[in-house]
């Protein structure tokens, strides 16, 4: 028995699409769009790394500081524990610097400065990040911009059509409007997720500082 084998026909043809000739392809107000989108996913990406750097640093101290700083506070070296917290130079160590330069004043008004002085270094911890948040939110909506100009000119091409509508005129069009919608949810979705992770980071920072400023405000507390 002879088995006869099916040869392919060779008007078959396999389409294959890159990235590149999809974003090529969209148009050139799929290409703007799309070009801005990654000018925010670079900014995204940006002040993620910059922030959860500078994150981790602040949050980096020597386990024995604050056993360190109750040692000298006991023995009356304030200026050792003043040298030692600007050794370290951390969010930490300068609250307690803050509070160990009122020494000598009523608690309340060392609770008052060491306040005043978290609130500052709060500020510096979460500084870009609400950019992020703004993007994750734009960028989508950025995309379904994309979208609206993609129906809008597949539409123009339709009606330019006579009547004889053929999908190849109605492909930039469309091409706008899934690739735009793709990109601006992408970023949409990295700058959300970047967010939310600094914010938990930030958090867990500034945990860090008002334990070890009730730590210290306690051992001020402490009967001598």
């Amino acid at each position: 028995m002879i088995l006869s084998q099916q040869q392919p026909s060779p008007f078959q043809t396999q389409k294959t699409l890159s990235l590149i000739e999809l974003i090529q392809n969209g148009g050139l107000g799929g290409q703007i769009i799309i070009g801005f989108l990654c000018i925010l996913l670079l900014t995204v990406v940006y002040i993620y790394f910059e922030r959860i750097f500078a994150i981790r640093s602040a949050v980096k101290i020597t386990p024995t500081f604050m056993s360190q700083i109750r040692s000298f506070v006991i023995q009356g070296k304030v200026e050792d524990a003043q040298k030692l917290c600007s050794k370290e130079n951390i969010p930490v160590s300068r609250l307690v610097s803050k509070g160990l330069s009122r020494i000598g004043r009523p608690l309340e008004d060392i609770n008052t400065a060491i306040e005043n002085a978290g609130r500052l270094e709060v500020y510096q911890l979460e500084k870009n990040i609400s950019i992020l948040a703004t993007i994750a939110g734009a960028a989508p909506m950025l995309g379904f911009l994309g979208t609206v100009i993609g129906m809008i000119i597949s539409i123009f091409e339709i009606s330019n059509a006579g009547g004889n509508i053929d999908m190849q005129l109605l492909a930039d069009g469309l091409y706008t409007a899934m690739t735009t919608t793709v990109a601006g949810l992408i970023v949409g979705i990295i700058g959300y997720v970047s967010y939310n992770h600094l914010v938990v980071k930030t958090n867990n920072a500034v945990y860090l500082m008002e334990s070890t400023s009730l730590e210290f405000l306690d051992l001020l507390n402490e009967p001598a």
